[in-house]
């Protein structure tokens, strides 16, 4: 396993596909909070996966106290709109944990402020749109800790 992506009570099924197969074509493990705004058995969901559902390294978490109980060791960082620093600017190691917010609200604010320092954010111009679609926003900061790694056993 290189990362482990979190979503925290995502909301939109495609969203979580299509995170979904990043995190199999990237060697993540993936890691939702309850509660989840769709079943995983909801059609859209698997067909924004495709067949990639069984590869996948996932975990399930009645709420976020009980991902971080389990992982008290481990390197969180917590993706926002609100993070003064760049996602770039972390320094990644393998197994660190990226927190991503719901795709309405982000995370919530007692979340964030457990350590303001690891609060990243992709860059964006000021408009009246809020950020970018949560799974690019995943994409784009996971890849950089892949790259950060060395693209471990990557092509």
């Amino acid at each position: 396993m290189n990362l482990n992506i979190v979503l925290f009570q995502p909301e939109i099924p495609q969203n979580t596909g299509n995170i979904a197969r990043t995190c199999v074509l990237t060697n993540c493990k993936l890691h939702l909070i309850k509660p989840l705004g769709f079943s995983l058995d909801e059609k859209h969901l698997r067909r924004a996966g495709l067949d990639y559902w069984k590869y996948l390294d996932l975990s399930i978490y009645d709420s976020y106290e009980e991902l971080r109980e389990k992982y008290k060791d481990s390197d969180f960082y917590f993706s926002t709109t609100h993070g003064d620093n760049y996602y770039s600017d972390a320094k990644f190691k393998e197994g660190d944990f990226i927190v991503f917010g719901r795709e309405s609200c982000g995370l919530p604010d007692d979340i964030k402020s457990s350590d303001l320092s690891k609060c990243i954010r992709v860059p964006m111009i000021k408009s009246s749109t809020r950020s970018l679609n949560l799974s690019n926003t995943v994409a784009v900061v996971a890849y950089e800790g892949l790259r950060q790694l060395g693209f471990p056993n990557m092509k």
